[in-house]
């Protein structure tokens, strides 16, 4: 059937079919204020995102060689060469097909709160509500974890620069930690100002791509030494304890998964683009072409430009593409001056990183999912934007950076729940969508057919792949001070949910009939 104009906002989204969307911007605005009331909400956010900006947002967070740089030691302990470069290949493969899957509910359901709004509308009749609740916390519990990961990448690199300059300091765990608040703060004043965000994105997209080409051209060239093909594609370097290279190579993958995490980013900001049924697939798909592309070039790049892999391991400024920056050039001042084209790299994706737990926490607060819903809820009127939310979710990054004194090991499973949760975030939907039947739903604009049902099953497999094996023992034997304490996140994170739930989730967690019924009196406003 035809789009209702003013038919009821009860009409389910799932049923309605959408007009043709006009490209005039002022009439698109009111098509997309039109279909949202259709989902149960009122327009909140200015639609200020254009497809670049959008584009910035989602690859800034993703960032793909950037989170080849942060995470490669780990990487090429358990592996090597071939654990990254194959490695990349293996998970940008399946990036592809997670990002399928959300570019097509993101199509057909465009909403800022993303999978746990498309699990409330997908699952079985009497279950939507628990699974959209569960979705939420796991997702916005990812965002959270994923921000502190890159606080703590951006810390140890600037604390690496200054050791690098001078020789004789002795990193301890507190100067981390200090620059890990420090990069926090810095980053939280630029979500403060919603009107700026597209222009901050789009000028981190195109400031990141051109580090990475400078990078890419520097270090080859000025390399004294250069590896080996037989080095880079073929030489394994098990340094885990584990028997198994195979093993050795699974517990390595996390690291290079999390250079392509965090995919669902533009689909929170659904409310906040014109035509999201459209832009959010280009932001989604475009973001996984961008990371393969700079991650597998600047990898192989690099590991063709290294001097002496035990050097990396064991580097005094515990940041080994400073290492390996300072033995192609020669120069501490030159590794240094790449070393910081790569952190205003980074704090450009904790920017967005701010900007995607801001938006989670804000569309999940206003249904009532988290304490403080009402307060959380908030859209500034001036600052044009979730400040609230952003506040507090930036709080609870700094509180987590004070882990990072007490145990390395704990912090780092911190790191690892982060990449799964965010994988069940996204299957949960999914696997209603499945029950379901693909051909229930409406389809947006994108819709990938049969690639799309194998994308789906990729996906699921996956999840329960990481949920086991991102569970083994980074290194062998094992003591607890390198145990994976990832199974506790899990325990913690889901103990908090439940009771959370139990005691007054349950009561103020809204549905869908309820969020119906509450936008019907802004109808009128709104068309």
């Amino acid at each position: 059937m035809a789009f209702p104009k003013n038919d009821s906002p009860s009409t389910s989204p799932l049923e309605w079919d959408g007009a043709e969307v006009s490209d005039n911007d002022s009439t698109a605005g009111d098509s997309d204020a039109a279909k949202l009331a259709q989902m149960g909400y009122a327009q909140g956010m200015k639609r200020k995102f254009s497809v670049w900006s959008l584009l910035g947002v989602g690859f800034s967070l993703t960032n793909s060689w950037f989170g080849i740089s942060t995470a490669l030691v780990t990487g090429i302990n358990s592996g090597g060469p071939v654990l990254v470069v194959y490695g990349i290949m293996l998970i940008a493969l399946v990036s592809t097909c997670v990002g399928i899957s959300l570019s097509e509910l993101a199509s057909a359901l465009p909403n800022a709160g993303g999978q746990y709004f498309w699990a409330g509308e997908l699952a079985p009749k009497g279950y939507g509500k628990f699974a959209s609740y569960l979705t939420g916390w796991f997702a916005w519990a990812g965002s959270i974890f994923t921000s502190a990961s890159v606080s703590l990448g951006l810390g140890s690199a600037i604390v690496g620069c200054i050791q690098l300059t001078h020789p004789t300091l002795e990193i301890r765990p507190w100067m981390v930690v200090l620059a890990y608040q420090l990069v926090n703060a810095f980053a939280f004043i630029f979500n403060c100002y919603g009107r700026h965000l597209p222009r901050i994105a789009t000028f981190t997209l195109w400031f990141s791509l051109l580090s990475f080409t400078t990078i890419l051209i520097t270090v080859p060239s000025t390399a004294t030494t250069h590896q080996s093909p037989r080095f880079v594609f073929v030489h394994f370097e098990n340094n885990t304890g584990w028997d198994s290279n195979t093993i050795a190579f699974i517990v390595g993958l996390i690291n290079t998964n999390w250079a392509f995490a965090c995919l669902d980013c533009a689909t929170h900001l659904a409310e906040e683009v014109q035509h999201p049924e459209r832009t959010i697939p280009i932001a989604i798909m475009g973001t996984i072409a961008i990371g393969f592309a700079t991650s597998w070039l600047y990898s192989i790049s690099m590991f063709f430009s290294m001097s002496s892999l035990p050097l990396l391991f064991n580097t005094p400024t515990k940041v080994p593409i400073l290492e390996l920056f300072h033995q192609a050039l020669s120069s501490r001042r030159g590794a240094v001056a790449l070393e910081c084209a790569v952190i205003i790299t980074g704090l450009g994706c904790l920017i967005a990183s701010h900007t995607w737990q801001s938006r989670l926490c804000w569309s999940f607060a206003r249904d009532g999912g988290i304490p403080g819903s009402s307060w959380l809820a908030e859209i500034h009127p001036v600052l044009d934007g979730p400040l609230n939310a952003h506040v507090a979710s930036c709080s609870i990054v700094a509180v987590l950076g004070l882990l990072y004194l007490g145990s390395h090991t704990a912090f780092n499973s911190m790191v690892t729940a982060c990449i799964v949760l965010l994988y069940v975030s996204y299957s949960i939907p999914v696997l209603c969508l499945l029950v379901r039947g693909r051909d229930s739903i409406r389809h947006g604009p994108f819709w990938a057919g049969k690639y799309g049902l194998v994308a789906n099953w990729v996906l699921l497999a996956w999840t329960a792949f990481t949920l086991v094996m991102y569970s083994f023992p980074p290194v062998m034997p094992v003591n607890a001070g390198n145990m994976n304490y990832v199974c506790v996140v899990y325990v913690l994170v889901l103990g908090a949910v439940l009771v959370y739930w139990r005691i007054r989730g349950e009561k103020t967690y809204r549905n869908s009939e309820e969020r119906y019924e509450e936008v019907a009196g802004n109808e009128e406003a709104i068309f």
